[in-house]
């Protein structure tokens, strides 16, 4: 039977931000490679399997060092999740191609909004008027950022608001996974079977890559497998409501690799969509903390 982690708060929120420190290099290796910084663009398609391909070879070599106990896995649940999971990165990286890489990760941000519906639909969850105020003003933020009547209204903005959507219903079978099954186990699962969906659908848009993509692809695997294991564990040692809000801190790093590399400064709008989700999100992840010490 699998045993929860030992409570350990400090680490938990040092394992978020770590998280986002790695979250926000894949968005700007996927950046680079669809936007032809690396050589010929590379199709979204072809971005998201090289993520799951070194995804699945990181998690691999890891479980062979730790040598996780492991438990009957609940299929159905890592199936759907495994698939929503590769939709939403593959939507994600189509958005940064296009947009700063702060407002997608803004905007990706309403993915637990999208998770309290789902909850509502599937899992049963009573929600109360804070709870829907903080997903309206979250909402309010997207809606800024997809700058709606504005010359600089940008369609790209709806695949990431399409990504958080999809991973909104992700977190939503995670949450079931999380109380069933180890970090590493729901990890191997996951991107086992996302490699396989990934790998079908790259056959229709394979091009070649060359060696500095090859390299960056590794990259985004990497980064994204040691973010996962970060974010798996640090929900495993804590609270979710105290260590979610420092998954914001991804918009900070996502701001500077943008600027670093390529030279974008968020604009007016840009910053003042990301403060309202950032705002509903926060309130949405406190009233969440509330609910739970209550129950």
């Amino acid at each position: 039977m699998f045993t929860p982690r030992a409570q350990n708060p400090p680490l938990a929120i040092g394992l978020m931000l770590l998280a986002t420190v790695f979250i926000a290099g894949t968005t700007l290796l996927a950046k680079a490679l669809g936007t032809g910084r690396l050589g010929p663009d590379l199709h979204p398609l072809h971005v998201s399997h090289g993520r799951f391909l070194f995804g699945f070879l990181t998690v691999v070599a890891a479980t062979l060092i730790m040598r996780p106990a492991f438990h009957r896995p609940h299929w159905p649940l890592h199936i759907a999740r495994s698939i929503l999971g590769w939709g939403g990165v593959t939507l994600m990286f189509a958005a940064v191609a296009f947009i700063p890489l702060s407002d997608a990760t803004a905007i990706s941000f309403l993915n637990p909004v999208f998770a309290m519906v789902f909850a509502i639909a599937f899992l049963r969850e009573h929600v109360g008027p804070v709870r829907w105020a903080a997903a309206a003003i979250a909402f309010a933020g997207a809606i800024v950022l997809l700058r709606p009547g504005l010359d600089s209204f940008r369609p790209a903005a709806l695949l990431a608001l399409g990504a958080a959507l999809v991973m909104g219903a992700e977190i939503t079978c995670l949450k079931r996974l999380s109380g069933r099954e180890g970090p590493f186990q729901i990890l191997l699962i996951n991107n086992a079977i996302a490699l396989t969906v990934a790998s079908l659908a790259v056959a229709v848009v394979w091009q070649t890559p060359t060696p500095v993509q090859w390299a960056a692809l590794a990259g985004i695997g990497v980064l994204m497998a040691a973010a996962q294991m970060c974010y798996v564990n640090s929900v495993a040692r804590a609270d979710a409501s105290l260590v979610v809000p420092f998954s914001y801190a991804t918009l900070v790093f996502a701001a500077i690799y943008d600027l670093a590399v390529f030279g974008v400064i968020p604009d007016a709008v840009s910053i003042l969509g990301a403060l309202v989700i950032v705002a509903g999100g926060a309130m949405l992840a406190w009233r969440e903390g509330r609910r739970q010490r209550r129950s």
